[in-house]
């Protein structure tokens, strides 16, 4: 299968993972664990059968980040999933699109990284954009607590993605099986202490979109994204990532229904042009090959 078309189904699926989402009548943290627990074994099989795994000592030098991260993945999921419960699907997907922005100021706060001119106009465009949003909630208190979790879990998608930037020599399946067993071993006890399991409680419909979505929306689609990586450059993949807001959101009008404003749209579409001109990169010596 062409790499760009593995890309723009992984992109569309993600798209469409708030719906299934909804019809899971869990709580969001059950929902989490039993997601990653799917996605593990899938992911092991494919790797298994690949034979492809990086080295053990390379695993064992990124152990405690491979740690965190997994823990973060893991309540970055649980966060994204309450906010589906509290606001529409597109305001909690376009809040979490403000993760690149989060990325940035991480990276100035954390790394001591130098903000670029072209940095700093995407960080104030993405934060007004953020501000339309909020300004123009119409559903009230619920509006507003989907979009602060929407902004939790950017934060936690933000920190996930600082941690994989700074480990080396580990390919990104390896990375994500690792992810997904920290995942387990921290969402586990976190359910067992507070709201319990209700597996055996979910009805049919609920089941086939709990096995839909570790199956497809997470195992699926991350072989997919990862044998691609290859061979697209880092733009390409960037620029194809952001069909997965702009499919979250039409579905979120067009099939379940739900209300947006005018303004709510002007801001999440500044989220997105800002966060995608930011990570847009100008190659000027391929241009000049390509002529």
């Amino acid at each position: 299968m062409n790499a760009k078309l593995k890309i723009i189904i992984t992109m569309v699926t993600f798209g469409t993972l708030g719906p299934f989402i909804k019809n899971i009548g869990l709580v969001s943290s059950e929902i989490a664990l039993y997601r990653a627990v799917i996605a593990l074994i899938i992911l092991t099989i494919f790797i298994l059968f690949n034979k492809k795994f990086s080295q053990v000592s390379t695993v064992k030098n990124n152990l405690w980040k491979l740690f965190f991260s997994g823990g973060a993945m893991g309540f970055n999921w649980i966060l994204l999933f309450e906010a589906y419960n509290y606001t529409s699907i597109a305001l909690a997907t376009l809040c979490y699109y403000f993760a690149p922005v989060v990325v940035v100021i991480m990276s100035t706060l954390f790394f001591r990284e130098k903000l670029t001119l072209k940095q700093i106009i995407c960080f104030i465009g993405s934060t007004i954009g953020l501000i339309l949003i909020i300004e123009v909630s119409s559903g009230g208190k619920s509006d507003m607590t989907g979009i602060l979790f929407g902004l939790g879990a950017a934060v936690l998608y933000a920190t996930v993605i600082l941690l994989n930037k700074s480990m080396t020599g580990i390919d990104g399946i390896t990375r994500t099986i690792f992810q997904l067993a920290a995942a387990v071993m921290v969402i586990f006890p976190y359910v067992f202490g507070t709201e319990g399991f209700h597996i055996l409680q979910l009805d049919n419909i609920g089941l086939i979109n709990l096995i839909i979505v570790g199956i497809v929306h997470t195992g699926i689609v991350y072989v997919l994204y990862f044998s691609s990586l290859s061979e697209l450059s880092g733009q390409e993949v960037s620029v194809l990532s952001y069909l997965d807001p702009l499919f979250a959101i039409l579905i979120s009008i067009l099939w379940m229904g739900e209300s947006i404003t005018q303004l709510q749209l002007l801001g999440g579409g500044m989220i997105l042009l800002f966060t995608l001109t930011n990570e847009m990169k100008i190659y000027k010596k391929s241009i000049l090959k390509a002529k």
